[in-house]
């Protein structure tokens, strides 16, 4: 088989899903992968040959959905190559927006925790992106811990990974104050799972997605709540957060005793990010 009927072949099976351009992205995502090639040996030389192993079962998982990512193995996050599976979240370009931010605004010798890490990949890069951090990785799902700690072996094995309950009192876990506190925690309310695909409603854990509609903000607000117990004299608590719920986040976030709120948008154009500081009195 030549490459590029290994693409044409691949682009089909994911058209039956996807639209033609995302069905194209995911088709080159899957040849050059196969065929252990860049994208410019695929665009220069198109009709070499190439031996696929699998092809079959790709193309079967391709037509029912399966991300292209859990069909990888893989998925590319901060300049990584992050092991995932259907025990952990697949990594969101919304995501690396909010590591450079506080990346940029974290400095050298931070202590960090990330909160219901999964696969590990926010404690990772911040590992990378900020100079003689300390990182740790809270998760209550043992399957998605064992996913994280392999990924911390591969990049950076100074990464702490704990498990711990985010709903619950992780503040016990540990006996220093961290400068920076970070979540990406479950915030879709379960009435919008029928809005979503079938590549993300019957794949990815709802575990780490859904949550009632009676409380959306419930993980925010025990996260912030225990964090105001563990975050130090500069520290900063960071969230990712649905955009249609960014006004209650501000809200909440008030009434939990922080200021210095700060909401920032997507490359969308939507608010999905927000930082805040505890309100310390003497």
């Amino acid at each position: 088989m030549r490459r590029r009927e290994l693409f044409d072949l691949l682009r089909a099976a994911a058209c039956e899903c996807y639209d033609d351009v995302e069905a194209r992205q995911i088709a080159e995502m899957i040849t050059l992968d196969k065929a252990h090639i860049s994208r410019n040996e695929l665009l220069v030389e198109p009709n070499a040959e190439v031996c696929v192993d699998g092809l079959e079962d790709v193309i079967s998982k391709l037509r029912s959905w399966t991300p292209v990512q859990y069909i990888l193995g893989y998925a590319d996050f901060m300049e990584l190559r992050i092991e995932v599976n259907g025990s952990v979240l697949i990594p969101r370009p919304e995501t690396e927006e909010l590591l450079c931010w506080i990346a940029k605004s974290t400095p050298r010798g931070a202590t960090i925790l990330d909160v219901g890490t999964g696969s590990g990949c926010i404690a990772i890069a911040l590992s990378r992106e900020v100079a003689d951090a300390k990182v740790y990785g809270l998760d209550i799902s043992t399957e998605a811990l064992a996913v994280a700690r392999r990924n911390g072996q591969r990049y950076t094995p100074s990464v702490t990974f704990i498990e711990g309950d985010a709903l619950g009192e992780f503040n016990m876990l540990f006996t220093h104050p961290f400068d920076v506190i970070v979540s990406n925690p479950p915030y879709i309310p379960t009435s919008d799972m029928a809005l979503m695909r079938p590549n993300v409603v019957d794949y990815e854990p709802h575990t780490a997605l859904f949550v009632s509609d009676d409380d959306p903000l419930c993980f925010y607000r025990a996260i912030a709540r225990t964090a105001r117990t563990m975050l130090s004299d500069v520290g900063v608590l960071y969230f990712e957060i649905y955009e249609s719920l960014a006004s209650e986040m501000v809200a909440m976030l008030s009434d939990e005793g922080y200021g210095d709120v700060v909401l920032r948008e997507d490359f969308r154009g939507k608010p999905r990010m927000i930082c805040a500081r505890p309100i310390h009195t003497n």
